[in-house]
């Protein structure tokens, strides 16, 4: 079973909806069965899951320190992908969860504050055993100088996996739990979730294992 977590030290990047996002765009890409596992005490892609209709992806609510026990029991009963969800925080705790990651998705606004507070988020990765990862520039303006800015300061510590910008789409889908490629399986929105999936995929596929 193929374990990937979003983190950020900083809260207000969008890590919820993309969790979502990518749980539903790797169901519908034949990469189940997927589950989705919220570890962050607010709760917020647990509530937005109960506002869903669809039967899969699947939701498991646990705490960090059952999150190991709950993995091995999520894998007996066939999952193939977890999607991860974590608090906004720098503590050892969320170090030992990026520490189980097949992959890590670091979303980031590309503004001056969300950037200087990725320093946080790479310590914990180099804590947790130098887990790979991506960044994803997300929430950005189409049109604007700030996203290739953004690319050029996070490739300087590693690889941008791609860009998801600001898009009715996204807000208007989880009013009721669905993510935009649900909506509108055509839009903007939706293909570059399905672009970043794919690439997301690819990553997981080369590191073999369960």
């Amino acid at each position: 079973m193929k374990k990937l977590v979003l983190a950020s030290q900083k809260g207000g990047v969008g890590k919820t909806t993309l969790a979502l996002h990518l749980a539903v765009a790797a169901h519908q890409a034949g990469a189940g069965p997927v589950v989705m596992v919220d570890v962050d005490p607010q709760g917020s892609l647990a509530l937005t899951w109960n506002q869903r209709q669809a039967e899969f992806p699947a939701m498991a609510r646990t705490t960090i320190a059952e999150l190991e026990h709950t993995l091995h029991d999520l894998e007996a009963e066939g999952f193939k992908l977890v999607v991860i969800d974590t608090p906004p925080a720098i503590t050892a705790t969320i170090s030992s969860v990026l520490a189980l990651a097949d992959l890590v998705v670091v979303p980031t606004r590309p503004s001056p504050i969300d950037l200087a507070s990725v320093g946080g988020t790479l310590d914990l990765l180099e804590q947790s055993g130098n887990r790979p990862f991506f960044f994803v520039i997300n929430a950005a303006k189409p049109h604007t100088r700030l996203s290739q800015q953004a690319i050029a300061a996070l490739a300087l510590h590693g690889r941008v996996a791609t860009t998801i910008y600001d898009r009715v789409d996204f807000p208007t889908a989880m009013i009721d739990g669905r993510t935009a490629g649900e909506i509108d399986p055509d839009g903007k929105a939706a293909i570059e979730i399905a672009g970043l999936w794919t690439i997301l995929a690819e990553r997981l596929g080369k590191q073999g294992g369960s």
